[in-house]
């Protein structure tokens, strides 16, 4: 008879990647039209002006210009993008 018990399964699949989130073009760097500014889980980001959000909540830029963030409250901030920085 054995002594031992059935190995049970493991809870962690082993290491896995980390997903790249998060912001990917700053306040005042130039973008041109297409380019992701932000990938994210939900709407931690709004897309503003010249703005738009794909499926996954990934926002990126519809023109070509400069990348402006804006305070809505404490926890939610809109990106926007302008052709000339004010």
């Amino acid at each position: 008879m054995a002594h031992k018990k059935a190995s049970g399964s493991t809870r962690q699949k082993g290491n896995r990647q980390g997903k790249h989130r998060g912001v990917k073009r700053y306040d005042g760097q130039f973008v041109t039209a297409g380019t992701i500014l932000v990938t994210q889980l939900g709407t931690v980001f709004t897309p503003g002006d010249n703005v738009d959000m794909g499926r996954d909540f990934t926002i990126f830029s519809k023109i070509d210009g400069f990348v402006k963030f804006k305070n809505i409250r404490k926890d939610k901030k809109s990106i926007n993008v302008y052709e000339k920085l004010a």
